[in-house]
């Protein structure tokens, strides 16, 4: 017959164990609700467009980043981001606002370029911004949504030193070239730059 194995004494397994366990200890901690680390602006959740709808660049060491444009969706929140999740769609922005409560989604990094003014020389050198609604529901335009947007509005400049003004925050409809008129008349551009200025 042969003889039993002997098994393993108590103060050999809890050795083992804790063995085991040390890199598990030695990593961080992971925080309830976490975002990726792939938002530039804290409050962002990330939302990603296709890669097939945007061009992958290292702004603003290949591109200078000199100006701010603000978009109106022409649509609902979600439906935007979808549109920018769709390659036959061939368009983007690296943010869009929601109306009800000014949160921010991140959708193109803002090193990568977004296909959002169809101007590729406005594309190269801008953030694009869209905003939850239409040009003609000024409803869509919340006390959230401008406070929301004009934060992270505040934030892009601060980081690339563009100034707070009109000349470098324009309309998509001042980008040459372009048939759009977003963000249309009702948008209080004077409210706007006001809120900027003290995010």
């Amino acid at each position: 017959m042969e003889r039993a194995k002997s098994l393993p004494g108590r103060r050999r397994i809890l050795k083992g164990a804790s063995l085991a366990a040390v890199p598990y200890v030695l990593l961080p901690a992971a925080q309830a609700g976490a975002r990726p680390r792939t938002v530039d602006f804290p409050s962002a959740e990330w939302q990603p467009a296709t890669d097939a709808n945007r061009t992958a660049a290292n702004r603003p060491l290949t591109h200078p980043v000199d100006r701010v444009v603000i978009h109106v969706t022409q649509t609902l929140y979600a439906k935007a981001l979808t549109v920018f999740q769709n390659p036959r769609k061939k368009v983007s922005a690296h943010y869009v606002v929601r109306s009800v409560d000014g949160h921010v989604a991140q959708c193109v990094r803002e090193s990568d370029i977004a296909w959002h003014a169809g101007n590729w020389g406005y594309n190269t050198r801008s953030i694009g911004i869209e905003h939850e609604g239409w040009v003609d529901r000024p409803v869509y335009f919340t006390d959230a949504l401008y406070e929301g947007s004009a934060r992270l509005t505040a934030s892009v400049c601060n980081r690339y030193g563009i100034p707070k003004d009109r000349a470098h925050i324009i309309g998509h409809y001042e980008v040459p070239g372009t048939d759009h008129t977003d963000p249309g008349p009702n948008w209080d551009w004077s409210r706007y730059l006001r809120l900027v200025g003290r995010a």
